[in-house]
């Protein structure tokens, strides 16, 4: 049985502990190296050359579906396999856009995440089957780019003013997208937008 090299990326120490400590029970499977964010992975998988890198996606600096597309353009050999907590719909649609071969939930079982593992080194895709469902019926994205910009902006707060300064737009513009938004996503106000959109993986 050849060895299966790993990588473990995710800001919770305590997690990569947890996933460190569960793949190494595997005699194929051996844990190289881990990161705490995004913006460590391209050196540390040039130093370890692993063949799976496990990808957290909601971390300081880079997230993990960035550091995915990086980590599979200049190491095409790598599969990533993303383990996240946040099963939505939007995030298993980019992941697999930015080259991931994989996307599970962090409370999948041990034995079926070892497994997964082995799937993507193998060349197969694996998808946590609820989130594939989830994803068909939530769809792409009805926003635009510059809706989206717009959105991210309004999650950190801020009056329009505010987000106009960001974004570098009128206020009388940041109003428009806002209000196109909020009718896309069917949302009651700004507030309730962001968060369907959060929600959907779409920002």
């Amino acid at each position: 049985m050849s060895e299966i090299k790993v990588v473990l990326v995710d800001d919770q120490a305590l997690v990569r502990g947890a996933l460190a400590a569960l793949l190494d029970l595997e005699p194929d499977l051996t844990v190289v190296g881990e990161a705490g964010s995004g913006d460590e992975v391209l050196e540390l998988v040039g130093r370890t050359d692993p063949d799976v890198v496990l990808m957290d996606v909601d971390m300081p600096g880079m997230d993990g579906i960035e550091a995915t597309g990086l980590v599979r353009a200049k190491y095409p050999q790598t599969q990533v396999l993303i383990v996240t907590t946040f099963g939505r719909p939007g995030y298993l649609r980019k992941a697999m856009l930015a080259g991931a071969s994989g996307f599970v939930v962090k409370d999948t079982p041990a034995r079926q995440l070892a497994d997964a593992v082995r799937r993507v080194h193998a060349g197969l895709r694996v998808v946590d089957p609820a989130l594939a469902a989830d994803s068909l019926v939530a769809g792409e994205s009805p926003l635009t780019a510059r809706e989206t910009e717009v959105l991210r902006a309004a999650a950190r707060g801020g009056t329009n003013a505010d987000i106009a300064r960001l974004v570098h737009l009128s206020e009388g513009t940041v109003r428009n997208h806002l209000s196109s938004a909020i009718g896309k996503t069917t949302a009651r106000n700004r507030a309730d937008a962001v968060r369907i959109a959060q929600e959907s993986g779409w920002l």
